[in-house]
């Protein structure tokens, strides 16, 4: 990953595994990629899923990258590594069991173009409408949506993803639009469709 990109992270459990059995789990995994990934790029959106998950981040430019380049792994592939490695300790020690947690390498694609940054929010947050997990994007807890509409504190770089959508009334209107539509022009196995 390169410093500067914006890329769509995600993975989904080994064998399509749930990686999230409690709330507790949901929380913890934030904590855990607070930890580890947060100091090494910027995060625009996310969905916890029981099974997989997505982000949205931008790898920070290198002035910015807090920690050296360790082995052979750049940074911030480090940092993705030891995130799902320690997760995946405590998530195997929780529930007694052994084995790969996720899938073997998880998943990023580059993405370029605004327009498709817009949609690539949306899609993400769309993931527990479209799993029948709720109606409403703003009904689960464990995505970006409401903190991203909402004016509570945040790490997460609402201001820009707002000026993607032109305001917090047209992110809003645009999700609804997204769900109406299901954007047929947007590719969604490139984005990584579970």
């Amino acid at each position: 990953m390169q410093p500067g990109k914006y890329y769509h992270i995600f993975n989904r459990g080994n064998n399509r595994e749930i990686i999230f059995r409690s709330e507790e789990n949901y929380h913890y995994f934030l904590q855990k990629y607070r930890r580890y990934v947060h100091p090494h790029v910027e995060t625009y959106a996310y969905c916890l899923m029981p099974g997989h998950f997505h982000f949205l981040i931008r790898v920070k430019s290198s002035q910015e990258i807090v920690e050296p380049a360790t082995g052979a792994l750049s940074p911030v592939s480090k940092a993705f590594k030891d995130f799902f490695i320690s997760y995946a300790k405590s998530f195997n020690k929780r529930y007694n069991r052994t084995g790969s947690l996720f899938q073997y390498k998880f998943k990023r694609k580059e993405i370029g173009k605004e327009d498709y940054l817009i949609r690539l929010v949306c899609y993400i947050h769309a993931n527990p409408v479209a799993a029948g997990l709720c109606t409403c994007f703003g009904d689960w807890r464990f995505s970006s949506y409401n903190a991203l509409a909402g004016s509570s504190s945040t790490e997460l770089e609402r201001n820009s993803v707002l000026e993607w959508f032109g305001g917090r009334e047209n992110f809003a209107h645009l999700h609804q639009q997204f769900a109406r539509d299901q954007d047929p022009d947007l590719d969604f196995k490139s984005l990584g469709d579970f």
